[in-house]
């Protein structure tokens, strides 16, 4: 069973998953807070306003995951980190409920930090020395996947270019900022578009824009690219088979994201990552990666005023299949681990038997 935010714009995707019985939605609420902003966003009337705003939602959330959890009696909830966390995971605890925490990220997200204290176990993707949890209690899994994602070999990579109709092109970027999109990455992967499409008649990008943003980010590219020019740019605005078009592709450019990384480390891909400053987790992921030379990593602010380096590092990548092997290569060696999705299961049913 399945509690999802209300108001989720995502909401059908689980819902309508076969593996998943029954759907249920409480209300959560965000804490709005910026890395580098210090005071700043504190004096801001906007973001206090929201916040506060939100605060009511958890409280009335706390009610309806209450009322929720008397009638499902569940053995177990496992909580990823989202906002809904907060509420369920405060009324498991007063309910006696056990529940499970995971962590993607290098850092634990607020929601885990909030409800964690009362925790059956900890799941973490890295190292559990890396985290402020009881190590009693912490248990490395990784981060589980969906199980299509696996190692790419080039005829699989064929295979899939056959299946998404890409067939035709020789080189392919793909580009995901991430399920809701990422507004400035999309802007610098079309600031980039021009020189790189012109350096190579046999490439093409297949952007994942976000449902948010594939009108916007379909308008820039329209303003930016002649009409030639943009019969090789492909445009999502969101898929359920990531698998395919990250396994297509000969260079991948992201957001940092723990879980695309993990996808990506079991295909061996090369990534080329521009982390969101105000998301420190991103960050940190990324610098993680950075000094195992498993990822190349570009700095957003820098990418938005002078797109050029994301089009050399695009372009040297593109120019050696060595280069995009090897650093595919580093990424599994210190990031994948194909068994994750069974290590977790195990540990929710160890806990449920508790």
């Amino acid at each position: 069973m399945y509690i999802g935010q209300r108001g989720d714009s995502l909401a059908d995707i689980p819902a309508e998953n076969p593996d998943i019985d029954e759907a249920y939605s409480v209300r959560a609420g965000k804490l709005r807070r910026y890395s580098g902003e210090g005071l700043k966003q504190l004096l801001d009337a906007p973001t206090v306003l929201k916040n506060i705003r939100d605060s009511g939602r958890v409280i009335v959330g706390l009610a309806e995951a209450r009322r929720l959890l008397k009638k499902l009696k569940p053995d177990v909830i496992f909580i990823k980190g989202g906002f809904v966390g907060v509420p369920v995971g405060l009324a498991a605890a007063q309910l006696g409920i056990p529940y499970v925490t995971h962590d993607s990220d290098a850092i634990p997200g607020l929601a885990n930090r909030i409800i964690g204290r009362w925790a059956a176990a900890h799941a973490v993707a890295l190292p559990k020395g890396a985290y402020n949890y009881p190590l009693a209690k912490t248990y490395t899994v990784g981060v589980p996947i969906n199980h299509e994602f696996q190692p790419v070999s080039p005829e699989l990579q064929a295979q899939y270019r056959q299946q998404l109709g890409l067939a035709q092109y020789e080189r392919i970027i793909f580009v995901t900022g991430g399920g809701n999109g990422a507004r400035q990455l999309n802007s610098i992967v079309v600031a980039s578009a021009k020189a790189l499409l012109e350096h190579d008649n046999s490439l093409a990008i297949v952007h994942l824009a976000g449902r948010a943003f594939t009108e916007e980010t379909e308008a820039l590219y329209e303003k930016e690219l002649p009409a030639d020019l943009r019969s090789r740019i492909i445009i999502k605005s969101f898929i359920t088979n990531l698998y395919c078009y990250s396994g297509s592709a000969d260079v991948i450019i992201g957001r940092g994201s723990a879980t695309n990384l993990a996808e990506f480390a079991l295909q061996a891909k090369p990534c080329i990552i521009v982390p969101a400053r105000q998301l420190a987790w991103t960050v940190k992921n990324t610098e993680a990666l950075v000094k195992q030379g498993a990822i190349i990593a570009l700095n957003e602010d820098e990418l938005l005023v002078n797109s050029a380096p994301l089009v050399a590092a695009c372009n040297e990548l593109l120019n050696s299949a060595t280069e995009r092997a090897q650093l595919g290569k580093k990424l599994s060696t210190s990031l994948a681990h194909p068994n994750s999705a069974r290590e977790l299961a195990e540990l929710l049913l160890r806990t449920k038997s508790d």
